[in-house]
């Protein structure tokens, strides 16, 4: 990504100077989650965090028209940044993750976890829910089933499940063609998944106001014991063309207006406590950044959902 110095305007705020935790109440606690060495494909994912970090700084927090018509200072929210997780893989990783988000979720309203291959689901996840597996729903932005056998990015969904997840109330959204194979179709089918193709989420969507829709639908599947909601938010469910820097990422997936229409209308939901930002490799973006450029508007998307959520 090109570093030119970013011009100071006193009355146009950058997003991202974030400080340390404190020991306030925070409306959004941001933490780097660096997994990486189970990926399937190569990548540099661990860069991620960091490169999200930088690249935030070239938003302004404000969004244009809240609720009521008038602009929004996302500025006025408290948000901390708790760093990164030490080498979160393995099980000895994983077990550092799960505090950590515990941690940061204890003195938040939600936690953006910034990955990182998509391993860190499982942690992430784990450590929000803490003891409300049973109860726990989960909704994925994702080309991919994530049902493979093993321990790598692309078993996270079938590990949690494994762990605990009742698996009717699991949604996956932008399942794509060619992107998966028959026999994890079945898996999903017989598990009791619900899948929303990319087609279907296409056909259905028909805008922001139809994905908001979709999405109310989905957590209303995954949310319907009453329990924490997570989210996932595999980048790779975006066209190649936005999202470059996701190695598995095909062409024709969503837009990068889709992604973040889909992001902000779950964040707005309270069911949603915790969201992790997944399979983006910095160092494989395109010179002008526009993959961990995609992921950074994301982690504003939630902060955006925060602020308009129904008191």
């Amino acid at each position: 990504m090109t570093s030119a110095p970013l011009p100071h305007d006193p009355l146009w705020p950058r997003a991202g100077s974030w400080p340390a935790p404190a020991d306030a109440p925070a409306d959004l606690a941001l933490l780097g989650v660096p997994t990486w060495r189970t990926s399937l494909s190569t990548t540099g994912a661990h860069a991620t965090p960091a490169a999200v970090r930088e690249a935030l700084r070239r938003y302004s927090p404000a969004l244009i028209r809240g609720a009521d018509g008038a602009p929004v200072d996302l500025g006025a929210l408290d948000v901390v940044d708790h760093g990164d997780v030490d080498e979160p893989d393995g099980p000895e990783g994983e077990a550092r993750a799960r505090a950590a988000v515990g941690a940061a979720l204890a003195g938040a309203r939600a936690v953006v976890a910034l990955g990182g291959d998509n391993a860190l689901t499982v942690p992430v996840a784990l450590g929000a829910w803490g003891d409300d597996v049973a109860t726990a729903g989960l909704v994925t932005f994702d080309a991919h089933y994530d049902l493979r056998d093993g321990v790598s990015n692309g078993s996270p969904v079938r590990r949690l499940i494994e762990a605990g997840l009742d698996p009717s109330r699991v949604v996956q959204l932008g399942i794509a063609d060619f992107a998966n194979s028959a026999a994890y179709a079945r898996r999903a089918r017989d598990l009791g998944i619900t899948v929303v193709t990319l087609d279907e989420l296409r056909a259905r969507g028909n805008g922001a106001a139809g994905l908001a829709d979709v999405v109310r639908e989905a957590l209303d599947v995954a949310g319907a014991a009453g329990g924490p909601v997570h989210l996932d938010v595999d980048v790779d469910v975006c066209d190649r063309s936005v999202a470059p820097g996701c190695p598995a990422s095909v062409p024709g997936g969503l837009a990068a207006w889709e992604l973040r229409a889909l992001v902000r209308a779950a964040a707005t939901d309270h069911r949603v406590r915790s969201v992790d930002l997944a399979e983006v490799d910095a160092t494989a973006d395109t010179p002008d950044g526009r993959t961990v450029r995609l992921a950074a508007l994301c982690v504003l998307e939630v902060l955006a959902g925060l602020a308009l959520r129904p008191r």
